[in-house]
């Protein structure tokens, strides 16, 4: 056999190898490269959380999710989330968004939504699914949505915050001997872009030893321009000599907008301060249960001493009652003698 017959026959012999070879094992000859790069390949860029409609006690948060895609087109795509409490574990709510095909490269924003609890803070799981198969997936944390104001309570005006002028301003325009008339001024403004609506000006006054309200008044707070400030005025008659607490509220609907509180002081021998709060009693009370140091505050009295006797002596009396005694053993001993 020469050599041109021996490689013939040498190449038919591979190729029928070959031949059995694919007929043995189909995937052998399978395109080497992987899954999705024949079906495309499609990632999470990112992911943008923002804050839907916000109601009393649960909040939606509105997901946008950047996707890019490349190579061939991918076939069923589909985006879930996930709303997963940060402290419990728990799931708290799903949403599956139902993509479809994504094809012609580049970036594109799939928009989705979760419903979560205002109180405590999440962890949103986003994963992206082809034909039922995970392809890439992103965690987002989320906290603070008690902080979020809900809608029907969201208004462009408030009492003024200032430092020099006053929120709550008290004048007394008439007094006698058991009552007094005050004139009560609180200052309103808008921080919105556009005019307000009416609002409804309620203002109590509670006398500051016994916490009882004294006296209420109402006004209707107009429509103030943006940026403006408009002072509203009140008048209420209580019983002289007292102290009272002026708390101001503004309502939309019977919705709380926004509350204030002032002072005002008819009892120029003890007087108050808008401040003052049941906290600050409670710290008192702590104060004073601490022993003597360098703060001056005087140690609370145990219930007994350390010699186990009984302290019967009348504070502040002890030293006069010791130089009466004195001088009374003198006046016997002179007599004496």
């Amino acid at each position: 056999m020469d050599t041109r017959t021996a490689l013939l026959a040498a190449a038919a012999a591979l190729l029928l190898l070959t031949a059995i070879g694919a007929v043995a094992a189909p995937d052998a000859l399978a395109d080497p490269r992987s899954d999705d790069e024949r079906s495309g390949h499609v990632r999470i860029v990112d992911t943008v959380v923002s804050p839907g409609e916000v109601r009393g006690e649960t909040a939606e948060l509105r997901l946008g999710v950047d996707l890019q895609h490349r190579g061939p087109p991918v076939e069923n795509v589909t985006v879930r989330h996930r709303a997963i409490g940060a402290e419990s574990g728990l799931l708290v709510d799903e949403t599956t968004v139902d993509v479809g095909e994504v094809d012609g490269g580049g970036e594109q924003t799939i928009n989705g939504s979760v419903d979560v609890e205002r109180a405590g803070g999440y962890r949103i799981e986003t994963v992206v699914f082809s034909d039922g198969e995970r392809r890439t997936s992103q965690t987002t944390r989320v906290s603070g949505l008690s902080a979020l104001t809900p809608e029907y309570a969201d208004a462009s005006v408030g009492f003024t915050d200032g430092r020099v002028w006053p929120t709550v301003a008290v004048s007394v325009s008439e007094a006698d001997s058991e009552t007094a008339t005050l004139s009560v001024s609180l200052s309103v403004t808008n921080r919105g872009d556009e005019p307000s609506d009416p609002l409804e000006l309620r203002v109590l006054l509670r006398q500051a030893e016994s916490n009882v309200v004294a006296a209420d008044a109402g006004e209707t707070v107009g429509s103030v321009r943006p940026g403006r400030t408009d002072t509203v005025t009140v008048t209420a008659t209580v019983p002289a000599d007292y102290n009272y607490y002026v708390d101001g509220a503004l309502w939309s609907d019977d919705v709380l907008i926004d509350e204030t509180q002032g002072v005002a002081n008819l009892n120029p021998r003890e007087t108050i301060s808008a401040d003052e709060t049941v906290e600050e009693v409670e710290f008192a009370v702590e104060d004073f249960e601490r022993d003597a140091g360098g703060d001056g505050v005087a140690e609370r009295p145990e219930s007994g001493n350390d010699g186990g006797g009984t302290d019967d002596s009348t504070p502040g009396f002890g030293p006069v009652v010791a130089l009466v005694a004195l001088a009374s053993a003198a006046l016997v001993a002179r007599r004496r003698r």
